[in-house]
């Protein structure tokens, strides 16, 4: 029987080479697959290329790559913390700010739909968002029926890690709350997705019109406790 489960985070995060782009799940603090990027620092894959929606959640998982020098380029639509008080992405600024990485800021809409025309096999495409702005600055655009476009590209993985509920051991997945949110299309867009969740469930246990992303999708599912940071 096809079995996707493994034993433990250095098993699921086993072979992420050096130079992959690794798509990250989460929208804030929502949805963070924190304990596979943790397990990934331990694991001590480098040169890294990042998207996340935001530049890092807190003081654990990217903002520790980050600072360990491991992540060349962090793609993301929200590179600051909306909290000056409790900075989320402080480590990236300052990573930035150094010249120790390159970011590549993408408006939030742009980028989800980036990831899903990756998952979908679907080539370039013109969006009227960011046009005339700097975002737009080295990218081809075109005015169509008097309104500016923006030609982007779908965005690719080599990993995606993403974090849901409960997934049996094909791989089916059941998502909580707003855990969901950039998880679907991070999965579809990349080579290998690793998922952590909160239980693996026997076969069937998960009804058809119930799963959220076929295991068709998933190649790696590990069990784990998640250390909320708040």
């Amino acid at each position: 029987m096809l079995d996707k489960t493994v034993a433990t985070l250095a098993d699921a995060v086993r072979g992420v080479h050096d130079g992959a782009t690794l798509l990250v799940g989460g929208f804030g603090v929502s949805g963070v697959p924190q304990e596979l990027l943790c397990a990934l620092l331990d694991q001590g894959a480098r040169d890294l290329v990042v998207v996340n929606n935001n530049g890092g959640n807190g003081p654990k998982g990217l903002s520790q790559l980050i600072e360990a020098g491991r992540v060349r380029k962090v793609i993301t639509s929200y590179a600051r913390s909306a909290n000056p008080a409790r900075p989320s992405a402080q480590a990236l600024a300052e990573a930035y700010h150094a010249g120790l990485v390159e970011l590549e800021c993408v408006p939030q809409g742009t980028i989800a739909e980036r990831l899903r025309a990756a998952g979908a096999g679907i080539g370039p495409f013109f969006t009227p968002v960011s046009y005339g702005t700097p975002l737009a600055e080295g990218k081809e655009t075109r005015v169509i029926d008097g309104r500016g476009y923006v030609l982007e590209h779908p965005l690719h993985g080599d990993f995606a890690f993403v974090k849901a509920q409960a997934a049996d051991r094909h791989g089916n997945l059941v998502f909580k709350n707003a855990e969901r949110n950039f998880g679907h299309v991070m999965a579809t867009a990349a080579k290998t997705t690793v998922v952590q969740v909160e239980e693996i469930v026997p076969l069937g246990a998960i009804p058809p019109e119930q799963v959220m992303l076929p295991g068709i999708f998933v190649q790696r599912v590990v069990q784990c406790h998640h250390e909320p940071w708040i």
